[in-house]
C-alpha cells in the first residue's frame, strides 16, 4: 500500500494550514473545529513548517507562554518530515518512529497534497489485515470469496 492509497482512502480531504503569524491561540482553535492535531505552515503557497498539538503543550504551555501573542513560527517545527505519493506505509511508519513525530506532510513536485497521521496508517493496516484474514477464512472454509 503506497502513500496515494491511503490519501484516496481518506477522501483527499484540504489540507488546513496556517500563516507563520497566525497566533497560536488561532490555530489550536482551527485544529479544534476541524478535529485534527497539526497545521501545516505555508507562505506563498510554500510549506515552510508544521505545527502540532504536541507543539502547543511543549513549547507554550511548559514554557508559560500565551498563546494568544505567541506567533506558529515561533513554535513551528521548520524541517518538515515530508513523503512523496508512492512512499510504502512501512516507510511512513519508518520515517514517523525514526523521528519520533506524529503526522507527515505528502508532497509531490513542491506541492503539499496532504498530511497523513500515525492513526490514518494505522487503519490502513488493520482494514488490509481485515480483508486478508477473510480472504484467508473463505479459502479455509471453500467459499466464494
Amino acid at each position: 500500500m503506497r502513500t496515494r492509497d491511503v490519501l484516496a482512502h481518506k477522501g483527499n480531504p484540504a489540507v488546513i494550514s496556517v500563516d507563520p503569524l497566525t497566533t497560536v491561540y488561532d490555530a489550536i482553535e482551527m485544529m479544534a473545529d476541524h478535529h485534527i492535531g497539526a497545521l501545516t505552515v505555508m507562505q506563498d503557497d510554500k510549506l515552510i513548517g508544521i505545527v502540532t498539538e504536541r507543539d502547543y503543550a511543549r513549547k507554550v504551555i511548559l514554557k508559560n507562554r500565551s498563546s494568544k501573542t505567541t506567533h506558529v513560527s515561533e513554535i513551528m517545527t521548520a524541517d518538515v518530515i515530508t513523503v512523496a505519493l508512492d512512499d510504502g506505509v512501512d516507510e511512513c511508519l519508518d520515517k514517523m518512529r525514526e523521528h519520533y513525530i506524529r503526522h507527515l506532510v505528502v508532497v509531490e513536485a513542491g506541492q503539499v497534497l496532504g498530511m497523513l497521521s500515525l492513526r490514518d496508517l494505522y487503519s490502513e493496516i488493520i482494514q488490509e489485515q481485515s480483508e486478508t484474514i477473510d480472504q484467508l477464512q473463505h479459502y479455509v472454509r471453500g467459499e466464494p470469496t
